[in-house]
């Protein structure tokens, strides 16, 4: 068995989707310089162990073994390749620990938070259906004391979705799949983290970033309660930070809404 495989053994499985199935597990911390020294006088039993998220991109049986191991290597390269490119242009998203293509796994670093999905009104309850068939109406004073806890507003919130989207987008990286559960805010730090790379891709067209706009405001109307003060916060900290690029992607953003109006009035 390959080390990849047994950290998959011991982690604790977290969730399972079609893709993909998402573990913790703890991965030993490398000593930094100052540390090695005193490495020697350290027990096993105080050593460092840091978690980290574990992304297992399992075989798939209805793929040609051939084909489903070329897929699962470029989708992990590519998503490591996202993650990386955001990095170096200053993007909040999770610094990756470890990365096994031919086992189809991605180590990320954990990040302890909540989603915004759960800050935000309406989304709490809908992370657990069973919770949600008890209730007769939807509460948003769970949404609120949560951002209280975090010491956060909803306007502040939307204004760091919009500049993290803004500087992911300035690194011509393309989410794929921006929705609030996609999000993160940090408990320690309240930074944003965007998360789940799986479905990005590079691409320079105004078209692919004003989609991925779209996207998230899709996202933020089936959700959220009330969205649009929500969302609309989340474009003007976007406009604010993207300068003279935001004008061709508001014009293309736009035209995506009336594609998407004429495909629901059709069906």
């Amino acid at each position: 068995m390959s080390p990849t495989q047994q950290l998959l053994q011991n982690a604790d499985l977290i969730s399972q989707g079609a893709e993909a199935k998402v573990y913790k597990a703890y991965l030993r911390q490398l000593p930094t310089s100052g540390q090695a020294r005193n490495a020697a006088s350290d027990s096993p039993d105080h050593e460092v162990l840091e978690p980290v998220l574990l992304k297992y991109r399992f075989h798939k049986q209805y793929r040609h073994p051939s084909l489903d191991t070329s897929l699962t290597r470029q989708r992990i390269a590519g998503e490591s390749r996202a993650l990386m490119r955001c990095m170096k242009s200053g993007v909040n998203v999770p610094g990756i620990r470890m990365v096994d293509a031919n086992e189809g796994v991605l180590g990320i670093e954990w990040i302890e938070g909540k989603s915004v999905r759960q800050l935000l009104p309406g989304g709490a309850e809908l992370e657990d259906i069973n919770e949600l068939e008890e209730m007769d109406e939807v509460d948003d004073t769970d949404a609120t004391d949560a951002l209280a806890e975090y010491g956060v507003s909803r306007d502040a919130l939307m204004d760091m979705i919009g500049v993290e989207i803004a500087k992911m987008h300035s690194s011509d990286v393309i989410h794929g799949d921006l929705t609030t559960s996609n999000m993160m805010l940090k408990k320690k730090t309240r930074d944003l983290v965007l998360i789940d790379f799986g479905l990005a891709y590079y691409s320079t067209l105004v078209e692919d970033k004003a989609v991925d706009l779209y996207v998230l405001e899709r996202a933020f109307a089936s959700t959220h309660p009330d969205s649009e003060p929500l969302f609309s916060g989340v474009l003007a900290a976007y406009e604010k930070r993207t300068g003279k690029n935001w004008v061709p992607i508001k014009r293309r953003l736009d035209d995506v809404r009336l594609r998407g109006r004429k495909r629901s009035m059709v069906g």
